[in-house]
């Protein structure tokens, strides 16, 4: 299967180096020294869960002469959905399919207004996992796929994604409502990200602090009522499963909002909080925490803010 990973992150580098090592045909576009590590050492994974490992795979930064792919996977950061799917185009064909794992709700919205919505799969990627130098990706812990079109029909392509991620020996697994998939991990990812970057501290502390996991549970609730009044079907156990989440994860764990903002970097901010509290206008549901969320982060949008 030609694979070709738009985004070569902490995702898109691991997903896409083990479909490399299980005999698939994959691509990754990547940028700068990352780019050149992978093009001289391959892509190295040192994983908390199956050790350390090296694939060799094509790197590239554009895809023009490309031939064309079966899969795109689209890893990029929310805010460059439109610039990496004007790069995709040379490689998108009358058979490909793109999947976003990307985070947030609305990805798959503004890909499927240029390329049409039975070519475009909402994907989850259920993941901790990081760029820890060039060319090489930290996994911490999880490694798993949902995916699937918006109307809930299986298609040929999905399905053989799907053999290909089970030969890779990833998890992954076809969605009936993948609206609804995205929403649920959207309210746990949210609160998470929004806690762990506005304390700069790990999960240990957010659940171990009162007052603080009070601060992830308050927008947890925020959340869930905004996909209420959105029509997002979702059901009563989704706050349980996101507490035992919670539980279950690494205490030393971060989200990739935090690791975005001490590293200086542009936040996916917009795609979180500032998506939910312009939902919320919109639908006249109340999001006091989310806003005062993405007031206290907002300056940081860009990177490290400045004076004049």
């Amino acid at each position: 299967m030609k694979i070709v990973v738009a985004g070569s992150g902490g995702v898109g580098g691991y997903f896409g180096a083990r479909l490399a090592r299980a005999g698939e045909e994959v691509t990754f576009v990547a940028r700068g020294a990352h780019l050149q590590a992978i093009r001289e050492h391959g892509m190295r994974i040192r994983s908390a869960v199956d050790g350390e490992w090296s694939v060799q795979a094509r790197a590239t930064e554009t895809l023009d002469g490309h031939e064309a792919a079966d899969v795109v996977l689209m890893c990029v950061k929310s805010y460059d959905t439109e610039a990496a799917a004007e790069l995709i185009r040379p490689v998108v064909a009358a058979h490909t399919v793109i999947i976003s794992l990307q985070n947030g709700v609305d990805n798959e919205g503004k890909l499927a207004r240029l390329y049409g919505e039975e070519r475009v799969l909402g994907g989850v990627a259920y993941i901790f996992s990081n760029i820890e130098a060039p060319g090489v990706i930290a996994h911490h812990q999880l490694g798993r796929i949902v995916f699937g079109r918006s109307d809930g029909q299986a298609s040929d392509q999905a399905t053989a994604f799907a053999d290909a991620c089970k030969r890779a020996g990833i998890a992954a697994e076809i969605s009936p409502d993948i609206r609804k998939t995205l929403w649920e991990k959207y309210v746990f990812l949210v609160a998470l990200a929004g806690t762990t970057a506005l304390t700069r501290l790990p999960v240990g502390f957010i659940r171990e602090v009162p007052e603080t996991r009070k601060l992830w549970e308050l927008q947890i609730d925020e959340l869930l009522a905004l996909a209420e009044a959105d029509g997002v079907a979702l059901d009563t156990e989704v706050k349980a499963r996101c507490i035992r989440l919670l539980e279950s994860l690494a205490p030393g764990n971060y989200s990739s909002l935090y690791q975005d903002l001490t590293n200086g970097k542009r936040l996916e901010l917009d795609a979180f909080h500032g998506y939910a509290t312009r939902l919320g206008q919109t639908l006249a549901v109340r999001t006091p925490t989310l806003f005062a969320v993405y007031g206290a982060l907002r300056p940081y949008l860009d990177g490290t803010p400045k004076l004049g």
